[in-house]
């Protein structure tokens, strides 16, 4: 079932996600349906840290095959492991899994973020047949142009004042880890996930100001460079709006949201929910994405 979704009123399908109204499509035996896509962009998946949803994200890729597949950067958390080593076993399978796609025939594109920057000395050069790339162009199969970039450039935290985006994901780990505390206790009184990070960020208005204003700063340099579109990630918050005439996509995250931006074979354009507990699926909600200046509902 599909559910229709206002996406001018910005994160209308995250606040549903949350509160468990979106729910993967199922087989006749209770499974999750595979499904292939032509393209799939995610990004912010922060393998390295505790707050990485890597069995959902292993159930994702492992349900959803693609011809083409876009890592749109903060794959890796290189600022959490100088701090503290967390490597399980799961984070391995998704790195084994991702490699594994390369080897059946998918082109699969690393475009590094500000977590991951390390791999910006190595852009351009191939790992196990991932391409390591700045940024990204894809052409949709109905001819769009998307600009594919992790967005932290975009960010006057990050260009200006590094040492307080460090203080900030400190404090945002911090949040991450009560999170895991209280949603334990929901999962307990049997109420769905909630997250409080995402709770706060809409409480406060400086940090909706940013968001919007970085939002619209990544448009508008992809209408100056004659994209269609752009497709970004970084600041964990699933968005897919027209901005000035601008297709503005927002794959989210696999910390929070556990969402991607899919391309089907006709070029149309759906940001998709993945439950976080993949062993008791909820229906997968489906946001379809028109030319600019339509109304963006399904």
């Amino acid at each position: 079932m599909r559910a229709a979704f206002d996406l001018s009123a910005g994160g209308a399908a995250m606040a549903r996600h949350w509160a468990g109204m979106d729910v993967p499509e199922e087989g006749d035996d209770g499974s999750l349906q595979a499904h292939r896509y032509r393209s799939i962009f995610i990004s912010d998946l922060h393998l390295g840290t505790p707050g990485c949803q890597a069995a959902a994200l292993q159930s994702f890729l492992k349900h959803n095959p693609s011809d083409n597949l876009y890592l749109v950067g903060d794959i890796i958390d290189g600022w959490q492991l100088r701090r503290k080593w967390y490597w399980p076993q799961a984070h391995n399978d998704v790195v084994q899994k991702l490699l594994r796609r390369v080897r059946k025939g998918c082109r699969v594109v690393f475009v590094p973020g500000n977590h991951d920057e390390f791999a910006r000395a190595f852009v351009d050069h191939s790992f196990g047949g991932i391409e390591v790339l700045e940024e990204a162009v894809h052409t949709t199969a109905d001819g769009r142009r998307l600009w594919v970039v992790h967005g932290d450039y975009f960010d006057g935290v990050i260009q200006c004042a590094k040492w307080l985006a460090y203080v900030g994901d400190n404090l945002y780990e911090f949040t991450l880890r009560l999170n895991r505390h209280l949603n334990s206790l929901r999962v307990r009184m049997g109420l769905p996930y909630w997250s409080l990070s995402a709770y706060l960020k809409g409480k406060v208005k400086k940090a909706v100001g940013y968001i919007t204003d970085f939002e619209v700063a990544v448009a508008q340099e992809a209408r100056r460079r004659g994209y269609q579109g752009v497709v970004c990630g970084h600041i964990h918050r699933a968005e897919m709006r027209d901005i000035q005439g601008v297709l503005y996509c927002n794959d989210g995250d696999w910390v929070e949201s556990c969402s991607a931006l899919v391309e089907h074979f006709d070029g149309r354009l759906e940001l998709v929910f993945w439950p976080f507990e993949p062993l008791e699926p909820v229906r997968q909600g489906r946001v379809p994405a028109t030319m600019p200046g339509e109304a963006l509902a399904a």
